[in-house]
Formats: structure tokens, sequence, C-alpha cells
């Protein structure tokens, strides 16, 4: 949408006004995002208190799942991103953090694996020796 806005009896400036921002949510959509965090809450502590899995790794490794996919339910229905919001900017700031993350993340733990396994071990008896 584009104005005119006078400046002075003969030049006139254009004006305009571009709006790039995402719709709210309807009533629907904040229902099903609620419905789905629910579902997706109760199923992990269900999986916990039933000990479906006899493997601890296993339920960790199910309930990170359902981590994730709560996540992307609340970016979805509730914070509303989406490829068209903003512009396209805030996927791209998502996906900017996400890969910081991973490599923050990764480094940190290959570091700390690496300094576990090439560490010389020590004995308690190995400090006596010592001057």
């Amino acid at each position: 949408m584009s104005a005119r806005a006078p400046v002075s009896d003969d030049v006139h400036v254009e004006v305009v006004h571009d709006h790039h921002e995402a719709g709210h949510g309807s009533r629907k959509g904040y229902v099903t995002g609620f419905v789905l965090s629910a579902i997706l809450t109760a199923i992990p502590f269900w999986l916990v208190m039933a000990e479906v899995f006899t493997d601890p790794r296993v339920t960790s490794l199910v309930i990170m799942a359902f981590a994730v996919a709560q996540i992307v339910v609340h970016m979805v229905y509730f914070l509303h991103m989406n490829a068209r919001s903003e512009g396209g900017w805030t996927m791209m700031a998502l996906i900017f953090t996400i890969v910081l993350v991973v490599i923050a993340l990764s480094g940190s733990l290959w570091v700390m694996y690496h300094l576990n396994t090439n560490m010389m071990p020590m004995s308690p008896g190995d400090m006596r020796n010592m001057p």
C-alpha cells in the first residue's frame, strides 16, 4: 500500500507501507497446538511411568525425539514461524541458530571425548614418585 504525503505545495514524497507481518493464529490453530502439546507431553510421561522400555538409553532417545517434535509444534502453532513470515528471515535466523548450536555442542563433545581418551591415567602410586 502506498500513500502520497505532501512535503510542500509542489513536491510529494511516496510513502510505502510494506507489512511482512505473520498473521496471528486462529482459535482452531491454538487448540490444535495445545492438543498436540498435551499428547506430546503425556506419551513420554507414560513411557517413563509404565517402564515401557527396559533400557534407559532407549527411553531417553524416545523422550528426546518427542521433545524435538514438541519444539516444532510450539514454533508452528504458537510462534507462527514459517517460511513466509517476516519475508523468510525468521526461518533463516532459526536455521543459523541451529547450525551454531550444533557446531558448539559437537565441538564441545569432541574435545571432551578426546581429552578423556588421550589423557594419561595416573594412579595414586604414581604421585609418590614425583619430585
